[in-house]
């Protein structure tokens, strides 16, 4: 089953060099189901996994200069601050057994993949929605710069990415579309340096909380970096939003089965 982790390490990473986002939710997945890693602790396999590949996919988007730094700090120090409290205090806190409905227990590695499924579900359907409704027009390039509600939505995508690990990109690109007024291209590029950033302080969060595989983190970075290096060479010449819905539904389908699987395997 490792060596189908590490496919799906490579896919994971074209995601992410493809369309910016929904790559790194799928990671979770990949090291609960196909490697056995607890949900808490992959939560922090994710963020490592997660933070290089993106560190490494934005370095592209850097040298063709598709990275708005402005949006970078305006977005990020909310973000990481709430990130670095919700790994710090609020995930510590709950409980591992949390109760019983009838003969099903709730647990926290449960009520965290269903909460990821969930999330899944809204990027799904974030993805799947017209492009129209997040494309800039020329006309409304010009609207002012939204600081304020980009400040907003950094501090609840830091609660939501320190919560279940994943990047939050799926969130992100939209906020930088229509409040940052970015062009596709350079709200990808940003979106990846934001979870580059996220990533790598809710890593550091979790240092002596877990103990970590280091070799295991290695090997399927590589190939998550990889399969990015792929990824933002194909998004050269494929379209971001013709590959959206696609994935979107793959998205949707992961979602409803990890919540299938989740109460299934906590009533039994």
């Amino acid at each position: 089953m490792e060596y189908l982790g590490f496919i799906a390490a490579v896919l994971i990473g074209i995601s992410l060099g493809l369309i910016g986002a929904g790559g790194s939710i799928l990671t979770i997945p990949v090291l609960v189901y196909l490697i056995g890693i607890p949900a808490v602790s992959a939560t922090s396999y994710s963020l490592f996994i997660v933070g290089v590949s993106a560190f490494i996919g934005v370095l592209g988007y850097v040298r063709h200069r598709l990275v708005c730094f402005r949006t970078v700090l305006v977005f990020g120090i909310p973000s990481v601050l709430s990130i670095f409290l919700t790994r710090k205090y609020l995930l510590h806190a709950i409980p591992c057994h949390l109760f019983k409905i009838g003969g099903m227990e709730v647990t926290k590695d449960g009520l965290l993949m269903i909460l990821l499924a969930v999330l899944m579900i809204v990027a799904a359907f974030s993805m799947l929605r017209k492009t129209t409704a997040i494309r800039v027009d020329r006309e409304k390039s010009n609207e002012e710069y939204r600081y304020f509600l980009i400040f907003q939505q950094g501090i609840v995508v830091g609660a939501l990415v320190g919560l279940v690990g994943a990047g939050g990109g799926f969130l992100i690109i939209p906020a930088l579309v229509m409040l940052a007024k970015l062009p596709m291209k350079r709200a990808i590029g940003t979106s990846l340096a934001i979870i580059a950033l996220n990533s790598t302080i809710g890593f550091l969060s979790d240092f002596g909380a877990h103990q970590f595989d280091w070799i295991f983190l290695f090997k399927f970075s590589g190939f998550a970096i990889s399969g990015i290096i792929i990824g933002s060479y194909l998004s050269r010449y494929i379209s971001s939003v013709k590959l959206k819905p696609a994935f979107g539904w793959f998205v949707f389908v992961m979602g409803i089965y990890i919540i299938a699987k989740e109460l299934l395997l906590n009533s039994i």
